[in-house]
């Protein structure tokens, strides 16, 4: 029979986890992983000591689901992976369990929700190259942001389906506003994307 492994996760240490260990410890997990690290970073140390532990029998259990995955599709990516190695999931809060019919269900609803995403994103995206191919290349000072279109700029930056560039075009202004206005945001700080290589060989992850 495999093993309840939980994790939890905090965003700044001044965040108390011990809501999240009771939890998971009252649900039955045998040891709790927990990182304190910002939901849109893509390093998390503790997460990646208990993918390496988990064995084919063996459940990642969660307090709530943006503990694990910085957005819907890389959530779905995650739990993707979890199957392709015979792990199952579950998350306390949304009561959902992916070894039973319902939890399969459910997840199967995320991923069509994902994919729609994906589908919005690169319709936005083609929409976005088309009309900077349009109005062309002029001089001058680029254009400030809205704020609503820095959080927009922030948004497509945290889930990582859009280069910089790319993010410009589709708001009309060079890589390098894109790049002054992040570092300007009041929110949180830029956290500096890894290479690309690595993102796609690594497991790692929680939304905020």
């Amino acid at each position: 029979m495999g093993h309840l492994l939980g994790y939890a996760r905090v965003s700044t240490i001044d965040q108390d986890a011990s809501l999240q260990i009771d939890a998971l410890n009252a649900a039955g997990c045998y040891r709790v992983f927990v990182d304190t690290i910002s939901g849109a970073s893509a390093q998390r140390p503790e997460l990646e000591k208990l993918l390496d532990q988990l064995r084919p029998g063996d459940t990642l259990v969660v307090w709530r689901l943006d503990r694990l995955g910085r957005s819907i599709r890389h959530l779905i990516d995650q739990l993707q992976v979890l199957a392709e190695r015979g792990v199952g999931f579950r998350s306390l809060q949304e009561t959902i369990d992916r070894t039973s019919s319902g939890g399969r269900l459910v997840f199967h609803v995320f991923a069509a929700l994902a994919e729609f995403e994906r589908d919005l994103i690169r319709e936005r995206t083609n929409a976005g190259l088309a009309a900077a191919r349009a109005r062309g290349r002029k001089g001058g000072r680029p254009p400030a942001l809205s704020s609503d279109q820095v959080r927009a700029a922030r948004r497509m930056y945290e889930q990582q389906d859009l280069t910089v560039t790319q993010i410009g075009e589709i708001l009309g202004v060079s890589r390098t506003t894109i790049y002054r206005a992040l570092a300007r945001a009041p929110e949180r700080p830029v956290t500096p994307r890894p290479p690309r290589a690595r993102r796609q060989a690594s497991v790692s992850t929680s939304m905020e």
